[in-house]
């Protein structure tokens, strides 16, 4: 009988896929782990390839042929690991087969994806069955969106009182002198065009996936202008298009359904230098939206990426040097009611204003390619060490919900391309 892995990484012959090999060869430290993909040839030689720049023979390491369009590959697949970790994107083209042969094989599954579509059809199809299988789903398990979501948990196990609204910044920024090559892998890109385009159906999963909206309790948490300066990070300011409140949203749903918690309202918002910068990003985030809905729009987006992103993406991804140069930071701004005011009712309304806040940040260094691949390999890790502190037995999850019980944050800070979470100013 073959041996059964703790881990298998699945699209380890992509661009994300070999950095999480990479970062795999100290995080899964003492597990059993392999590696996936529809080409042998190219999997032996990621290892050839990684191992040379480790210092280390990674010869030996299991190989596992599967195809996204082979089903009886993929649950041969799953059936050879506990934790499967999916590489394999954009996911709402490949992603669904892959849940699936987890579920059906009683593997946990864990993934990169920052795709809402993708993360809330996966949770309206798959979380019953999830948990009748005893399986864990968790997407949203890289940089989007582990600093946002477990932020939200490093927060409220900090603040020693009710958190009623967070603003979250987040800042990245190239040291060492200019940029040298684009920023982001092209398949970010295609997630993204795709993601634009299809944002309007979000409102029909999601109401079917929720048939009651969250309460609003005061004070409401309003948006920021468009563009605004924040004293907070000293910066020009606009609304993070990313997907990082989408998936704290869920996060806190679940609580506030499972728990009785409080909801925290939450906006998140994107830093820039200068105006000139903040209003060109503008720009192109409307150009870029209004491009994506159209079929002709995406075609053209799709062939010219680094026409169309100023240079920012391409096929060929950022190179090393310039990854090891780029840094991030989360600053998470909370404000909320002190101890002395909370009563056992956690859902109750405040009749004073909240007083207190609480300020955290969350940074590291190359946040695409390196905190991601350690996040995503963290999760899985947590999934096979402390699964008795997760929720219920299994189910559809984001991580905030996923691992608020467990020790993924001290987890991510053992890492060199982990995540540091720190408290930053208390009042």
């Amino acid at each position: 009988m073959v041996e059964k892995l703790d881990v298998i990484i699945f699209g380890a012959s992509g661009f994300t896929g070999k950095y999480t090999v990479f970062e795999a060869i100290s995080v899964l430290a003492n597990l059993k782990w392999g590696i996936a993909g529809r080409n042998r040839i190219k999997l032996e030689a990621i290892l050839e390839d990684i191992g040379i720049k480790a210092g280390k023979n990674l010869m030996s390491t299991p190989i596992i042929v599967a195809d996204i369009d082979d089903e009886s590959s993929l649950l041969q697949m799953a059936r050879r690991c506990r934790v499967l970790v999916n590489c394999v994107g954009p996911y709402r083209f490949y992603g669904e087969p892959v849940v699936r042969a987890c579920i059906e094989s009683g593997t946990h599954h864990v993934d990169v994806s920052g795709e809402p579509q993708y993360m809330e059809t996966m949770q309206l199809k798959y979380d019953r069955e999830a948990q009748e299988k005893n399986v864990y789903v968790v997407s949203a398990c890289g940089f989007d969106s582990i600093p946002a979501d477990m932020g939200m948990v490093f927060i409220e196990k900090n603040f020693d009182g009710v958190v009623n609204s967070v603003e979250a910044y987040l800042q990245s920024d190239v040291r060492g002198g200019p940029p040298n090559s684009a920023a982001i892998h092209y398949g970010t890109w295609e997630s993204a065009v795709y993601g634009l385009a299809h944002a309007d159906k979000l409102r029909g999963i999601r109401s079917q996936l929720y048939t009651e909206k969250l309460p609003k309790f005061q004070p409401i948490l309003k948006h920021r202008p468009l563009i605004f300066r924040s004293e907070i990070v000293n910066g020009i300011c606009l609304p993070f298009p990313g997907s990082d409140r989408s998936v704290v949203m869920r996060s806190q749903r679940f609580l506030y359904e499972k728990e009785g918690k409080r909801p925290i309202q939450m906006h998140a918002y994107v830093v820039f230098r200068s105006w000139f910068a903040a209003i060109c990003a503008a720009c192109f985030f409307l150009m870029f939206g209004m491009t994506a809905k159209f079929s002709f729009g995406r075609r053209i987006l799709l062939k010219y990426p680094k026409f169309f992103s100023m240079g920012l993406i391409s096929h060929e991804g950022p190179s090393e040097s310039q990854m090891e140069r780029t840094y991030f930071s989360l600053t998470m701004k909370a404000l909320g009611w002190p101890k002395s005011e909370r009563t056992s009712n956690s859902v109750k309304e405040f009749h004073d204003p909240p007083t207190k806040t609480l300020t955290v940040k969350i940074s590291g260094i190359n946040p695409g390619y390196g905190a991601t691949c350690v996040a995503l390999l963290c999760t899985a890790v947590i999934i096979l060490k402390e699964s008795e502190k997760m929720p219920g037995t299994g189910g559809v999850l984001p991580p905030g919900a996923a691992f608020a019980k467990t020790s993924l944050i001290s987890e991510l800070e053992k890492h060199e391309h982990g995540m540091k979470f720190e408290i930053f100013a208390n009042k």
